[in-house]
C-alpha cells in the first residue's frame, strides 16, 4: 500500500451499519483546540455520539492516542510522511489509516457519517468541507474561513443539497440560539462581541512594540495560535463579520461588532420591533460545539454554571477600527464582494505565519494584507478554480511584499 491513500481508497472503507440512535461525526481537525474539546463532549455522551473519523495534519502522536481512545472508524493523516508511523500504531486495533489531502477530502463522504465537524483552520478546511457538503453532509462549522473564502459558493451547493450549517464559533452559535423559534422574523441587524483582545486600548506606536508573546496571552480564550493572532489584531473579528454574512444572509449594515471585554454575552441579534436577544455564559467552547452536534435538542453537560454576583458590571465600547486596521480591512473586503475576501483571508494566514516566525512586526501584518488586496486582481462572481488560484497568487504576493521589507 502507498504512503498516499486516495479517494478511491477511502471509498473502500467499511460502512458500519448503525443499530442504535448515536450521531457518528468525522471531527476534521481533532488535534487542535477545537478537536480535543469536541472529543471531550463526545467521551462526556457516549450514549449520544461516537467519534466515527478523526483528521489530523502533523500531530501523529496525538491522532494516535485519540484513536486508541475513542476506536473510529478510520483515521487521516494529512502529512504523507507521517502515514506509516500512524498506520503501524493504528493496524493492530482495526483502524483503517489514510495519509494526504485526498483521503482527507474524500473520507468525508463515508456512509456512516452523520455530521462533519470542520475544526480545521484557515484556507485548508475548504476543499473537505465542500466534498461534505456535496455528499449531502451536516456541517457543525468550526472553520470560519471556508465562508469566508468562498461563502457564497459554499452556501448555494448547501442550499442545492438540502444540508444544514451549525455555527460552532462562540458568537455564530450565539447568534443560531437567539433565532431558534425566531426563523420567520426578520433580523434588523446582529450585534458580534469582540472582547478586545490582549491590546484594547493601546495607540499605534505601543501596538509597533509589541512581542508575540504578549499576542499570544488571550484574557479569557485558549485558542491555537493563529486564531489567538488573529483575536489580537481584530482580525478574528472581521473574519468573523463576513462568515456572519453567509450564514444568516445579511447586508454588511446590518452586522455590528461591539467590544464586550468580558466575553460573557457571546452575540446578540437585534429585531424589527426593537427587541434584543442575547446568549450568555461563560467562555467555554464546549458549549457551542456540543449544541451544534446535538442541534436541536439541549442535553445536560456539567459545564460550569455562570453566577450573575461575579459578573455584576458587563460593559461595551466601540472597536477603534482605525488602530486596529484588520476589522476595517475586513468590512471593506465584504464590501468589495467577489474574490476580496479570499485575498483577505490568504494574506492573513501569510502575515500571522510569519509573525509568529518573528519575520514582521504586529502591524506589519495590516499592511500585508492592505498591499494584497490593492494588487490582486478583483474577480466579481469567482468560481471554485478562481478561488483556488487567487489563493495560491496571494499567498505569492504576501511573501513578495514581506520580502521587501527586510
Amino acid at each position: 500500500m502507498s504512503a498516499v491513500s486516495s479517494g478511491a481508497q477511502c471509498s473502500l472503507l467499511t460502512i458500519i451499519l448503525k443499530e442504535d440512535n448515536r450521531k457518528y461525526i468525522a471531527i476534521l481537525g481533532s488535534t487542535g483546540s477545537i478537536g480535543t474539546q469536541a472529543l471531550e463532549v463526545i467521551a462526556a455522551h457516549p450514549d449520544k455520539f461516537v467519534a466515527e473519523v478523526l483528521t489530523a495534519q502533523n500531530n501523529a502522536d496525538l491522532l494516535i492516542r485519540q484513536a486508541l481512545e475513542f476506536k473510529p472508524n478510520a483515521v487521516v493523516i494529512g502529512n504523507d510522511d507521517l502515514y506509516a508511523k500512524v498506520r503501524d500504531a493504528l493496524l493492530p486495533h482495526d483502524i483503517k489509516v489514510f495519509a494526504g489531502e485526498k483521503a482527507l477530502a474524500s473520507v468525508v463522504e463515508m456512509e456512516s457519517i452523520d455530521i462533519v465537524l470542520t475544526a480545521l483552520v484557515g484556507y485548508a478546511g475548504l476543499l473537505p468541507t465542500i466534498r461534505a457538503v456535496e455528499a449531502g453532509k451536516p456541517i457543525a462549522l468550526a472553520n470560519k474561513e471556508t465562508l469566508v473564502v468562498a461563502g457564497e459558493l459554499v452556501t448555494s451547493i448547501a442550499a442545492k443539497k438540502g444540508v444544514d450549517i451549525y455555527p460552532v464559533d462562540s458568537e455564530h452559535s450565539a447568534i443560531f440560539q437567539c433565532l431558534v423559534g425566531e426563523f420567520h422574523n426578520p433580523i434588523e441587524k446582529i450585534i458580534l462581541t469582540a472582547s478586545g483582545g490582549p491590546f484594547r486600548g493601546m495607540s499605534r506606536e505601543e501596538l509597533g512594540k509589541v512581542t508575540k508573546a504578549q499576542a499570544l496571552k488571550h484574557p479569557n480564550w485558549d485558542m491555537g495560535a493563529k486564531i489567538t493572532i488573529d483575536s489580537a489584531s481584530l482580525m478574528n473579528k472581521g473574519l468573523e463579520v463576513i462568515e456572519a454574512k453567509w450564514l444568516f444572509g445579511l447586508k454588511p449594515e446590518q452586522i455590528e461588532v461591539v467590544v464586550h471585554p468580558q466575553s460573557i454575552i457571546h452575540s446578540m441579534v437585534q429585531f424589527a420591533d426593537s427587541s434584543i436577544k442575547a446568549q450568555l455564559g461563560l467562555p467555554d467552547m464546549r458549549l457551542p460545539i456540543q449544541f451544534a452536534l446535538s442541534y436541536p435538542l439541549r442535553i445536560k453537560a456539567d459545564f460550569p454554571r455562570m453566577n450573575f454576583m461575579d459578573y455584576p458590571q458587563l460593559s461595551f465600547e466601540q472597536p477603534d477600527a482605525e488602530t486596529f486596521r484588520n476589522l476595517k480591512l475586513a468590512y471593506q473586503a465584504l464590501e468589495k464582494g467577489g474574490n476580496a475576501p479570499c485575498i483577505l483571508n490568504a494574506a492573513n494566514e501569510i502575515a500571522v505565519a510569519e509573525f509568529l516566525n518573528d519575520k514582521i512586526g504586529f502591524l506589519e501584518m495590516s499592511d500585508i494584507i492592505a498591499g494584497c488586496l490593492e494588487t490582486i486582481a478583483h474577480i466579481p462572481k469567482p468560481g471554485l478554480e478562481d478561488y483556488i488560484a487567487t489563493d495560491a497568487e496571494t499567498r505569492k504576493k504576501a511573501q513578495e511584499l514581506i520580502g521587501k521589507r527586510r
